[in-house]
């Protein structure tokens, strides 16, 4: 008999939590024994027992939700990622140890309150997008909505996990894809944040300078609440990266890049049908398509297995795989062996070939604002795969083998269902450190595809939010507008309009002495003042300081505040710039101006 689902949405589980209706106790022994109901899914290499549990819980009943981000929220760990007191394994019984800390983000998450309910199942080491290569005694993971097809890998368990309700949220880790496919083929939002967003250590490395640590979340607010936790600053390190000042904001009317029709891999009609319904989905969003040629794209995916980073791999894994090959599958061995046979040269021939893609590439990048490809060219049964497991493997990674290796960031979001009632889904991706922006997107995507959460009948609730990491909001009322002369003083540093408003009643408007260009003074005055409409700029933060170096006195920036009430930062004038100003405050504001004379 099946146990009633807990809707583990993150704001649904804290309310729950709040109201008193659940605590972290009742929740965990709900999904515990839940759990116990998908094992033939093989979910799990390491479920967590009570008694593992225990310090967790009892560390919460000393503090209330609001004391924590993530208070009580349970999550799935992939097993080659560290958690205090639990064997990590990546698959391979041999090399199998008990780590006495969490990896980082681990720690990061179970500081915030979360709760690691277990190790979940992956392709041995890592090495693999189907999830089927897993030894026994766990196996092949399965599908969580049809278990006679792949579940996608290599982060397996992770993604069935969150789309069976065992858990709010999961980490995988992605290096050639491992955080997306399995994203798509079990309905899910996949986040493959930036390199080094996120630290790594404490992670068993696959290709070190390409790892990755990914989430599998419900919906990207949900991905975008995990990824502010999970990404705090790790000072011992090396591999992770300091966020930039700025950021870029995408704008409202946004281009996005698809591959040329003949650089398109599909399986059937069936899967490009819907990919196209995921265009027609952005266009409707306020995006304009523009076709881009993915050769760049395409060679670089080539070279993670067929150039030398699958040394690394073999770096990872050399003191087992020299010892006892015979702890890895054959599947792996043959992946990995391979590794040894690389030079020096052919390392640096292959840096080489890289760098130049990369231009390539970034070149095209420069021409929108975000990609999308599809996820994966389709889906395989369990069957269908054991048939061709090498080439059908290799065919999952066309859109998502390129993606570390020219750093950008990606998110995997769900685009509807086959014909044969499995998901499947697209990719979005733009520069390195973009991943709130994706995010915000993929919050407007998501639900236009599909209205439930992975393989529940949890409806989804996907809110929209802006993405403002990173950025500064400015308010222009003059020469700065859309369309007048100095408009491009925000455009050249990539500035977006995001909202044409009003200011308060407390504002009089006043044409400056001097020029050209012609400039008003915006005055506060409480007593006689009138609304003034005025646009919203976004700026990244980088680029603000030399965009106010260049406003002349007696203009500078403070804050102004709009009819709704809030506060921004914006154009303002000093009392002497009033000397031989003319009011045009019952104009209308500077465009009524323009118009009158």
């Amino acid at each position: 008999m099946k146990t009633t689902t807990i809707n583990l949405d993150l704001t649904s589980l804290r309310n729950a939590y709040l109201s008193g209706e659940q605590t972290p106790a009742s929740v965990v022994a709900h999904l515990l024994q839940r759990a116990s109901e998908f094992d033939h899914h093989n979910i799990w290499i390491h479920r967590a027992t009570e008694a593992e549990l225990a310090p967790y819980l009892e560390r919460l009943q000393q503090c209330e939700p609001e004391d924590l981000p993530l208070y009580g929220i349970p999550f799935a760990v992939k097993d080659n990622i560290d958690v205090a007191g639990m064997p990590t394994t990546a698959a391979c019984e041999a090399f199998r140890y008990q780590p006495e800390t969490h990896a980082a983000v681990v720690e990061a998450l179970v500081e915030a309150g979360a709760i690691p309910l277990g190790k979940t199942n992956l392709d041995q080491f890592a090495t693999g997008l189907v999830g089927t290569r897993s030894p026994e005694p766990w196996g092949a993971c399965r599908n969580s909505i049809n278990p006679d097809y792949v579940s996608g890998g290599s982060s397996a368990g992770s993604a069935v996990a969150v789309a069976l309700g065992l858990a709010s949220f999961s980490l995988g880790t992605d290096t050639a894809g491992s955080g997306r496919v399995p994203a798509a083929f079990n309905n899910l939002i996949g986040l493959k944040p930036t390199l080094g967003r996120i630290s790594v250590r404490g992670v068993v490395p696959a290709c070190q300078s390409l790892d990755c640590v990914s989430i599998f979340a419900r919906s990207a607010d949900q991905a975008r609440d995990v990824l502010a936790v999970a990404s705090a600053p790790d000072a011992k390190d090396s591999w992770q990266k300091t966020p930039p000042t700025g950021r870029t904001p995408l704008p409202q009317n946004f281009r996005f890049g698809v591959p040329a029709d003949h650089q398109l891999v599909f399986d059937n009609d069936d899967v490009k049908k819907l990919f196209e319904r995921s265009l027609v989905a952005l266009e409707a969003l306020g995006g304009e398509r523009i076709e881009v040629d993915f050769a760049p794209f395409l060679e670089a995916a080539r070279l993670l297995y067929e150039g030398p980073w699958v040394t690394e791999r073999y770096l990872a894994t050399q003191p087992l795989i020299d010892k006892h090959p015979e702890a890895l599958l054959p599947v792996t061995y043959d992946i990995i062996s391979q590794g040894s046979a690389p030079s020096a040269a052919d390392a640096f021939a292959a840096q080489y070939r890289l760098q130049a893609l990369k231009g390539s590439a970034d070149t095209m990048m420069g021409q929108v604002d975000v990609m999308i490809t599809p996820t994966t060219p389709g889906i395989y049964t369990l069957a269908e795969l054991e048939a061709e497991p090498i080439s059908r493997n290799s065919r999952l990674g066309i859109y998502t083998n390129f993606m570390n290796l020219l750093d950008y960031s990606a998110v995997a979001v769900p685009g509807g269902y086959l014909a044969n009632g499995l998901p499947l889904g697209c990719t979005l991706f733009a520069d390195a450190f973009q991943d709130e922006a994706l995010l915000s997107l993929a919050a407007r995507l998501h639900p236009q595809a599909v209205d439930q959460v992975g393989a529940l009948t949890d409806l989804l609730d996907s809110p929209e939010f802006e993405a403002t990491e990173g950025t500064i909001d400015v308010l222009v009322c003059g020469a700065h507008l859309s369309g007048l002369p100095l408009n491009h003083q925000l455009t050249e540093r990539k500035g977006v309009l995001v909202q044409t408003t009003e200011t308060s009643s407390a504002y009089r408007m006043y044409v400056l002495d001097g020029g050209p260009p012609f400039r008003p003074g915006l005055i506060r005055d409480t007593e006689a003042g009138s609304p003034l409409p005025v646009e919203i700029w976004r700026l990244p933060a980088d680029q603000f300081g030399s965009f106010v170096a260049g406003i002349p006195a007696p203009l500078g920036i403070g804050k102004v505040e709009l009819a709704d009430g809030r506060w921004v930062s914006g154009f303002i004038c000093e009392p002497i710039g009033l000397e031989g100003a003319k009011e045009i405050t019952s104009l209308g504001g500077w465009r009524g101006y323009l118009a009158s004379i």
